[in-house]
Formats: C-alpha cells, structure tokens, sequence
C-alpha cells in the first residue's frame, strides 16, 4: 500500500496538536501550583524579539488547519489577529483546529498534490502547489511554533521533556 499524502500530513498536525493541548494543561497547572498569574505564561518569550507564547499555539493552528483549509481554497495569507489571551481561548482554538482536522476526508486530501496554490500577503504573491506549499512552508512551520512554544514553558521552569513534546508514539508493539 503507497504511503498517501494525507497520512504524511494530517496525523501528525492532528498527533502535535494534542501534545500542544497537553503542554497548555501543564501550564495552566504550573501557573496554580507555583501561584502565577496565568500571563506569566501567556505572554512569555524566549527573547525580546520573539513572539510570545499565545501567538505560537495560534500559528501551529494557523500552519496546520489553517494551512489544510486555504490549501483547499488555494490561497493562504497569514492570520493577523490577535492570538488569544487564556489558557481556555488557546485551548479552544486548538480544538477548533482539530475539528477542522477530523473532518478532511482522506481520499479527498490525497488529491490535492499538484493543484495550484498561492501564498498571498498585501501585494506579495508566492504561486506553489498544494503539496510544495504544505510540505516547504507550513510544515516547517508547524514544528518551529510548536517547538518555540515547547521551549517557552521549559524556560520558564516547567518540568516536561520530550516526551510531552513527541508524544504517545503510535507503535504496533513493544517488547520489553
């Protein structure tokens, strides 16, 4: 059976979105345990000219669903709003991505690679395909805002690794 583009793609945005959930449970945790107001978090860089942690859980959304869905329309501009400011609305933009996530149909998906697509900011236009666009720009992406996001809460003190940030892996079996 040919590996598809929709099972290179779509599980893992679907798998690291969890684990970014599982990371803001931590931190929502972190924040009432050592008695810190949940902006501390929030709002927190890895340095002055870095976004904050929020707008790097919105970006892995907005490279992942958000990237899925303007592919399928054919045009991608970047999400100027601004990322939300709690715990409960990251959360849920999060879950928003997933439903969208959930509701691609495979076969559907796998017929994307080589469709036109267009990244488009103001007057700056980028022509790609489906599958250069997603493979060559939202994917990195994906993993550097989630990352980035990992390494704000490890900065700051929590206590999580890489297991929080890989996840459960989806093994047939193990031995031990």
């Amino acid at each position: 059976m040919p590996f598809s583009f929709y099972a290179a793609i779509v599980p893992p945005f679907q798998k690291m979105l969890n684990n970014l959930n599982g990371l803001l449970c931590k931190a929502e945790a972190y924040c009432d345990t050592e008695n810190l107001p949940p902006e501390d978090l929030i709002y927190a860089k890895l340095a002055p000219d870095m976004l904050p942690f929020a707008y790097q859980i919105k970006s892995a959304v907005v490279h992942s669903s958000g990237a899925i869905a303007a592919v399928c329309k054919g045009v991608f501009s970047p999400d100027m709003t601004e990322p939300p400011g709690t715990f409960a609305g990251l959360r849920q933009r999060i879950e928003d991505g997933q439903a969208i996530l959930a509701a691609i149909i495979a076969d559907d998906f796998d017929m994307l690679p080589g469709q036109p697509m267009r990244f488009q900011i103001k007057t700056y236009r980028a022509d790609f395909t489906a599958d250069t666009f997603l493979l060559s720009f939202s994917v990195p992406n994906f993993y550097f805002h989630a990352t980035t996001a990992y390494d704000i809460l490890r900065a700051k003190g929590l206590t999580i690794g890489k297991v929080d940030y890989i996840g459960q892996l989806p093994l047939r079996k193990m031995t031990i």
